[in-house]
């Protein structure tokens, strides 16, 4: 697990060795059953997460049962709950794994540790966060004001491999629409090619 985010770090960062070595020691290793959480609403998120293998997901569950889904997270990208993680407030939202999932985590006070002693660290960790906020950005504008099926090609472009992995459901349920409208549209997709 660890020999993957090593080389995961050193393809993004250029960081040397013993520095890349350093951040790996102070991780957790961690293997998530499919639908095990790592973060449940009202838990503080002390922990961020790189996922090193498998599919995990951000959601929030409404009254009625209905999944919004915040997030995916596939191999070589890192989840948490940012509010509560900075803040260090209760989650409102859980952290599971979709699949079986091989995960590494830092504990917060390792991680801004490693970003006070790495300059490098700490500006490869604020450039992933400046990339997640202009993603969410353009994902709101898509979800406020695209079509569905204007919502269904931005989600394909975005994340052609993961159409295999997940329920329609769940797709649905990171859309912001029903599984029938879904199903409607790519009902329609198939009889255009």
């Amino acid at each position: 697990m660890l020999a993957e985010f090593e080389h995961y770090l050193k393809a993004q960062t250029g960081l040397p060795e013993e520095t890349i070595r350093q951040v790996s020691s102070l991780a957790t290793k961690h293997t998530l059953r499919r639908q095990e959480p790592i973060l449940s609403p009202g838990q503080v998120c002390q922990h961020k997460a790189f996922i090193v293998k498998g599919l995990v997901r951000t959601f929030n569950l409404t009254a009625d049962g209905n999944e919004h889904i915040l997030q995916f997270s596939p191999e070589n990208t890192w989840t948490l709950d940012v509010e509560s993680y900075d803040k260090q407030v209760p989650s409102l939202v859980n952290i599971s794994a979709i699949e079986q999932s091989q995960v590494l985590l830092w504990h917060k006070t390792d991680f801004d540790a490693l970003l006070t002693a790495i300059p490098a660290f700490k500006q490869f960790s604020e450039r992933l966060i400046s990339r997640n906020i202009y993603y969410n950005r353009q994902r709101i504008l898509t979800i406020l004001g695209g079509t569905p099926e204007e919502k269904y090609e931005d989600f394909i472009r975005t994340f052609p491999t993961l159409l295999s992995r997940l329920p329609l459901h769940m797709i649905a349920g990171y859309l912001g629409m029903s599984v029938k409208t879904l199903t409607r549209i790519r009902h329609a997709q198939l009889q255009r090619s």
